[in-house]
């Protein structure tokens, strides 16, 4: 099936435009060139654009009036939960902040999943959580892609949760994990995640002890929030 030009264009727009306005090339409070003016920088129609315009509205990041023209809003009304905003962030201007802040949602989520999915989970998400595993360790010896296998881990217990408010955060958690995982390994100076502590996870919720399946990430979860506090003082 061939993919729809319009759609595309809006949505290289829309990332363009995005990106522009996180980086600070469209300070906040100021206005961004009006529809016309957008379709002759971008070389994009008029329906692209303002489909873009639609979109960035929807995510927070701009308003768009008549006669008011298209307003940069504060970041406070950004949707960080929206994951084309949390990549464009983590992707032009990560910080320390951002990741201890990103990293306190995960303490208040993931011990609570897990606990969730020791109780809820099936022996089907239980594979994908060990499918998970068993790349971590192949990562280990230079057989798998040690972030990708973490992010499989990690986002495999939220969907084992049986919470499909739990299970939406998947992809947010997924994105962020991107740069937090690859920031604090760096730190750490080790290429990938402990596997044993990640085995412990997956032997606790296999075990259906809910409480040490908390612990256990709540654990890890703090290791990572203590090394970022670290980095900030």
């Amino acid at each position: 099936m061939r993919s729809n030009p319009k759609h595309n264009l809006t949505h290289q727009l829309t990332h363009s435009l995005g990106m522009a306005i996180v980086k600070g090339d469209y300070p906040i409070g100021t206005g961004l060139p009006s529809e016309a003016d957008l379709c002759l920088e971008y070389d994009v129609s008029r329906s692209a654009t303002r489909e873009a315009v639609k979109m960035l509205s929807a995510k927070g990041l701009i308003s768009s009036r008549p006669k008011q023209g298209i307003l940069v809003l504060p970041e406070s009304n950004w949707n960080m939960f929206d994951t084309d905003v949390l990549g464009w962030i983590l992707n032009s201007k990560p910080s320390l902040t951002l990741l201890k802040e990103f990293t306190q949602v995960r303490v208040a989520i993931e011990p609570e999943a897990a606990a969730l999915a020791a109780v809820n989970g099936t022996d089907e998400q239980f594979a994908e959580i060990e499918k998970a595993l068993s790349r971590m360790a192949d990562a280990d010896k230079g057989l798998d892609d040690p972030l990708d296998a973490d992010i499989a881990f990690h986002t495999a217990i939220l969907q084992a949760s049986g919470n499909r408010f739990i299970a939406q955060l998947t992809d947010f958690i997924g994105t962020a994990l991107r740069v937090s995982i690859r920031y604090t390994n760096r730190i750490k100076g080790v290429p990938g995640a402990d596997v044993q502590k990640h085995a412990d996870i997956l032997n606790t919720i296999k075990s259906r002890d809910s409480e040490q399946a908390k612990a256990c990430v709540k654990t890890i979860l703090n290791e990572a929030l203590e090394l970022i506090e670290s980095q900030l003082k």
